[in-house]
């Protein structure tokens, strides 16, 4: 994989691109970099053209004033695939990187090919009610005060991330990831990027809204859950989905392309 600094949507994007064969889009979520799929990105390049960015004020890419809602990480990402000179790829999209993935599909199916999303949620589609009985995780409303978490954080970057990374995973983040990561969502304007995806959600969740009552989901789509979010995400997707399957892999925490990649790589392969 060779990194790549690309002007895509009015921003500077890094992203990763190796391997040769049908275009894969992978979209990251927090608190992660392009670098959350390396596990899985060896297997993959042997078959496809691996794309591998990092979304928007996040890693490398362009610290942007605004632009955090799905619809424009969406256009961002369809920008990116128009500079690479890809017609249409195969999208998978985890954690931040699903809704974006979702509304890429819905609004543009020529684009995709097939749709893969993972331990996330789609705004406020039914489907989620028991997975949010009891409220959304405390750091959704945490994050979503304005200057509020930036402040308080700043300085103890590495114990915060590290959380985050530690109940992710069952199996642990390689040091040198994880140093990786920690070190991208360190500084007050890192982190004020990292809460604007947060800040965004009401946005993202009306945009989404939207486009399913416009639409249907025609591109055939995979959705695959871990713990915590299991079979959450097929059960939004199941009313609006054409061609659904889904998948829970057992023994594996949030961060599944590092947890688990021996189970999702076949998944990610399977029909592309």
């Amino acid at each position: 994989m060779r990194e790549h600094r690309i002007t895509a949507n009015g921003i500077d994007i890094t992203v990763a691109v190796g391997g040769r064969g049908p275009a894969l889009l992978l979209l990251h979520g927090f608190p992660h970099t392009w670098r959350v799929w390396s596990a899985v990105i060896p297997h993959l390049t042997p078959h496809h053209r691996v794309i591998a960015p990092d979304l928007r004020g996040l890693g490398a890419t362009t610290r942007a004033d605004g632009g955090y809602d799905a619809a424009t990480l969406a256009a961002d990402a369809e920008a990116l695939l128009d500079a690479l000179g890809e017609p249409a790829a195969t999208v998978a999209g985890i954690d931040a990187g699903a809704p974006p993935a979702f509304l890429l599909a819905l609004r543009r199916p020529e684009r995709v090919h097939r749709l893969v999303l993972m331990e996330s949620l789609l705004g406020r589609l039914p489907g989620a009610e028991d997975f949010l009985a009891g409220g959304p995780p405390w750091w959704f409303g945490f994050h979503a005060v304005p200057g509020l978490a930036e402040t308080v954080l700043t300085g103890h970057e590495a114990d915060y991330i590290g959380w985050f990374l530690d109940v992710g995973s069952r199996r642990g983040v390689p040091p040198e990831l994880r140093d990786r990561f920690i070190a991208a969502y360190t500084g007050r304007d890192a982190l004020r990027c990292a809460f604007a995806h947060y800040r965004a959600m009401p946005e993202s969740a009306a945009q989404i809204a939207e486009a399913v009552a416009a639409s249907r989901l025609t591109v055939p789509t995979t959705a695959i859950g871990a713990h915590p979010v299991g079979d959450t995400l097929a059960r939004q997707l199941r009313p609006v989905a054409d061609v659904l399957e889904s998948h829970v892999i057992d023994d594996c925490g949030h961060i599944i392309p590092l947890d688990r990649p021996d189970a999702l790589v076949p998944l990610l392969r399977s029909g592309s």
